[in-house]
């Protein structure tokens, strides 16, 4: 705990933490869909991420800050889960636009034939795309707590979800506008950081009700703003 031979060691350690509780917020805030969306490995693959930006933050060792706000493009065209991506599935265009006050975001997706543009799975008839918003915070070294702790804990890992209509794998067009926005339009910090996901969920249709499926779901961090 106090060699000087493991100072280095004890640093990384206290990085790597405040890492891991950074992965641990952007998993809280995408909790809902995660069941649905993520891959096994996305616990380790999401710390990764925020080490790489902790490693670009200036400041001592042990204690540089994860700064997402600052290194926002890291977070961009994450895939939930690294074995079924986005593009793969769901191949047309999409627009992505947020509020002025950074608490509401939405998704455009102009006319497009289901069929044509999306490489479903077997047994699927139906499809539903998911609008996800989450907060995360930065997260700085506190002193006090001898640790890593959020910058702005009140707005951390606040969600937003908005899912488009169940429609049909056929060849009549569709075209989809997604809104979601935070709970009681909070002020946001300019610290904290909104992740903007889109997925897609496919679906069987039998008697009348529709069945989620568990394979070829696909989520992707579109947008952070």
């Amino acid at each position: 705990a106090k060699d000087p031979a493991f100072k280095r060691t004890r640093e990384n350690n206290m990085e790597f933490g405040g890492s891991a509780k950074a992965s641990k917020a952007f998993r809280l805030a995408l909790s809902t869909v995660l069941q649905s969306m993520a891959g096994r490995y996305l616990t380790s693959r999401l710390t990764k991420l925020f080490k790489i930006i902790n490693l670009k933050s200036l400041g001592t060792r042990g204690q540089r800050p994860i700064e997402l706000s600052e290194y926002k493009e890291t977070l961009k065209n994450f895939d939930l889960n690294k074995r079924t991506n986005l593009a793969s599935i769901f191949g047309t265009a999409f627009n992505t636009t947020n509020n002025v006050d950074r608490n509401e975001g939405t998704i455009i997706v102009p006319s497009f034939v289901p069929r044509d543009f999306i490489n479903a799975p077997t047994g699927a008839t139906h499809f539903r795309l998911v609008l996800a918003l989450g907060a995360v915070s930065d997260y700085v070294f506190d002193d006090g707590v001898g640790g890593y702790e959020a910058a702005v804990p009140e707005l951390n890992g606040l969600s937003a979800i908005e899912y488009g209509a169940i429609s049909e794998l056929g060849s009549t067009p569709v075209d989809f506008t997604l809104t979601a926005a935070f709970a009681d339009a909070p002020v946001m910090s300019d610290v904290v950081s909104v992740v903007q996901c889109l997925g897609i969920e496919f679906f069987q249709a039998v008697g009348g009700e529709y069945y989620v499926l568990a394979q070829d779901n696909a989520m992707k961090v579109v947008e952070v703003f």
